[in-house]
């Protein structure tokens, strides 16, 4: 697994990435933003993350209304996903997040068929370009966030992963331990976000290590699944800003670099096999 942080895209990223010891990057590349105009910096980018020794990890389009309200695709927010799937196979990226928003007036089981022909179409775009398409866990314009959408789109499409973030299962009230051992295999790339609940009402996202969250079973359950991608770090509670940002972003490295099983590691025997 690398340990990595969600930044931007520019030199000065990838060298506070690098000064944090991290390696790897996600790049929220969202609906705000052109990504024609990203994709346009990709010989810089890929420049920088060798210079830097900083591998994106991840590139992801969050917020984007994909559907029309008529259930039909949007040609526009299809090409934003195509040419950001084009920047991750330029830039060595492995996979691409995205969602699909519902459409009212349609039924679940028809909301279903459209996200199926839309992530199909994005599969199929990005075969040959080792790019994988995951959909996120959360609900911005997104429905396909939880195991009664997952089952029937997932199920439809064997090459469609998960990025997964235990703290939006927590805060529907749902049990992110079981939803993620029961999708481990589906899992594509993972955020590290902490989450505070009290009186069963979520209160912050403080860092990971000072929040609710049992991260020894998380990482347990992601060893048992094989999982080896990468390991993002979100910051995003905004009670977590300037200097005591910072430091708990370095207070989440520390703590998670414990359950992180080096690269090269290896042994000749194992004293405790037969």
């Amino acid at each position: 697994m690398k340990l990595g942080i969600i930044n931007g895209w520019k030199e000065g990223h990838f060298r506070a990435v690098k000064a944090k010891g991290l390696e790897a990057v996600e790049f929220c590349i969202n609906h705000n933003y052109d990504s024609a105009e990203v994709l346009a910096e990709k010989e810089e980018i890929k420049a920088n993350s060798e210079k830097y020794g900083v591998a994106v990890g991840s590139i992801g389009r969050w917020g984007q209304k994909r559907i029309d309200d008529n259930g039909e695709i949007i040609p526009e927010a299809l090409q934003h996903d195509k040419n950001l799937i084009d920047l991750a196979s330029f830039v060595g990226c492995p996979v691409f997040n995205c969602g699909c928003n519902y459409t009212e007036g349609k039924t679940f089981y028809e909301n279903c068929m459209i996200a199926v022909d839309y992530f199909g179409k994005l599969i199929d775009y990005a075969k040959g370009k080792n790019v994988k398409i995951a959909v996120y866990n959360c609900d911005w314009a997104n429905f396909v966030y939880e195991e009664k959408a997952w089952s029937v789109v997932l199920g439809a499409l064997p090459e469609l992963g998960i990025k997964y973030d235990p703290s939006h299962s927590v805060h529907r009230g749902t049990d992110c331990y079981k939803e993620l051992h029961d999708w481990v295999s589906r899992v594509y790339h993972f955020h590290l976000k902490g989450t505070m609940m009290i009186a069963g009402e979520s209160v912050d996202d403080p860092p990971v290590g000072l929040d609710d969250l049992n991260w020894r079973a998380v990482m347990s359950i992601l060893y048992a699944g094989d999982y080896d991608g990468m390991l993002s770090i979100e910051p995003h509670s905004h009670r977590w800003r300037g200097a005591k940002g910072q430091w708990g972003v370095d207070f989440t490295i520390n703590y998670m670099r414990p359950f992180i099983m080096p690269a090269d590691y290896a042994a000749d025997d194992d004293p405790y096999m037969p």
